[in-house]
């Protein structure tokens, strides 16, 4: 039998079995053909038909599509104004995120899909400036065309009123946010515009404490004015990201005072105002994460103290010296910290000082601490301590930490022998030390350890 008359076979039955059971969905002929025939613009070898069924809905009553979502990386090819897509004209929800459109800017024509209330386009590579037209889907309460490489001015959304959900990040939109863009979407409550090319600030109506608006990102742009303020009356966020603003001023972290309902606080890349840092600052009490990333801190800010809800500090890549603070591992909830790559030399107290911590991942890797290594938080999971100056033995209470999975003590100058229950740890790297003895036996018969490097 020739490989065509084969390729012909595997046609009909792929076609086959996706005709039965999108018809099994209860959808109409003619939704069933438009299916096939959106299937067929594009490369799709990588999708089996199941991949399909899941992503389609269709109504029990009226037998149109109303719900399609793509499998991420099926189609590649280039989406056409003329697609049968445009066909489906009872879609209510559309997500084609993570696909392969190559070469395709955003028809107009999504227009004709006038009763969408989700739609997604993100990870897709289109091209080119999003089409006036998209103004006229009233109906959607989620846009999001995020990661792709769209340009031109801030897409016309403010007659899109019941938008609840707007994501345009990582594209190069440019220019101003328009200045009505809050007052004329009361219900949008998650806005991420980052890594664009935004410039000036953000409007925010008076009556701001009514804003919807829960979380906001807006970092990676090129911001200029004073943005801040406008923010600091958005008192209803609860999520704010606002990395490398590029504004001419040190941020001052007192500025954030009104979000009393604010968990999560990101400023990574930006100047901070030192006095800001102080325990006698007031900032919202209610964080539980922190990002303070390449702020060009020099002292360890002593504002840590006062967050009783922490859970997660990020203050890596800075230029902080001296010893951790014995406190900071008596805030009741942490469970995460990052301190890579400062000038820490140790830690104030004694070699318990962490042991009752309620932390779970810890890195202190590239700083310069010396001595012993301490004691690690009987909740251990993650402990990585490279390229520091460490000394003395690998402490035996590493073994006793039942939860721990990941150690890196690579490149200190700890000695002795490896301890052999280190081989209970899923991960262990202790390259460029000065450890003595051959590798236990228990690390080449224990089923446990999956990667050992020495």
């Amino acid at each position: 039998m020739s490989r065509s008359v084969l390729f012909l076979l595997y046609c009909f039955f792929f076609a086959s079995s996706f005709f039965l059971m999108i018809n099994a969905l209860t959808c109409r002929q003619d939704q069933i053909q438009a299916l096939m025939q959106f299937k067929n613009e594009f490369e799709s070898d990588g999708c089996n038909s199941s991949d399909y069924l899941n992503g389609v809905q269709c109504d029990n009553a009226t037998g149109a599509v109303t719900k399609l979502q793509l499998p991420s990386g099926c189609f590649t090819g280039t989406l056409k104004p003329n697609s049968s897509l445009f066909g489906l004209h009872q879609l209510r929800y559309l997500n084609l995120s993570h696909n392969n459109f190559t070469s395709s800017s955003l028809p107009s024509e999504f227009s004709n899909l006038s009763r969408l209330e989700v739609l997604s386009l993100a990870s897709n590579g289109f091209t080119g400036q999003v089409p006036s037209e998209f103004s006229n889907l009233v109906l959607l309460t989620h846009l999001n065309i995020s990661h792709n490489e769209l340009t031109g001015s801030f897409p016309l959304v403010k007659s899109l009123s019941k938008l609840s959900f707007l994501d345009f990040s990582y594209n190069h939109f440019s220019g101003p946010i328009p200045s009505d863009l809050l007052p004329s979407l009361p219900f949008l409550s998650y806005l991420d515009l980052k890594k664009n090319r935004l410039t000036g600030s953000i409007d925010v109506p008076n009556a701001s404490s009514s804003s919807s608006l829960v979380h906001l990102s807006l970092g990676y742009n090129q911001f200029e004015g004073k943005i801040l303020e406008p923010i600091s009356k958005l008192t209803n966020l609860k999520y704010l990201e606002l990395s490398s603003l590029n504004v001419s001023y040190p941020i001052d972290l007192r500025v954030f005072s009104p979000l009393k309902s604010l968990l999560v606080l990101d400023l990574r890349e930006n100047r901070l105002l030192p006095a800001s840092l102080s325990s006698e600052s007031d900032i919202p009490l209610s964080l539980k994460s922190l990002f303070l990333v390449r702020c060009d801190i020099i002292e360890f800010p002593n504002i840590l103290k006062i967050l009783q809800n922490m859970e997660l500090i990020d203050i890596s890549n800075n230029l902080i010296k001296g010893k951790i603070p014995e406190w900071l591992w008596k805030l009741p909830r942490l469970s995460l910290v990052n301190l890579v790559n400062n000038s820490f030399t140790g830690f104030e107290g004694s070699s318990e000082v962490l042991v009752n911590s309620s932390l779970r991942i810890m890195d202190f890797a590239y700083n310069s601490m010396t001595g012993e290594f301490p004691v690690p938080p009987l909740n251990s999971v993650y402990l990585s301590a490279w390229n520091n100056s460490f000394t003395g033995n690998i402490p035996l209470s590493v073994c006793n930490r039942s939860s721990l999975i990941v150690l890196d003590l690579s490149y200190n100058n700890f000695t002795g022998p490896i301890p052999q229950c280190l081989s209970n740890l899923k991960i262990v790297n202790l390259r460029k030390n000065s450890l003595e003895g051959s590798i236990p036996d228990e690390f080449f018969s224990n089923a446990s350890i999956q990667t050992l490097d020495d």
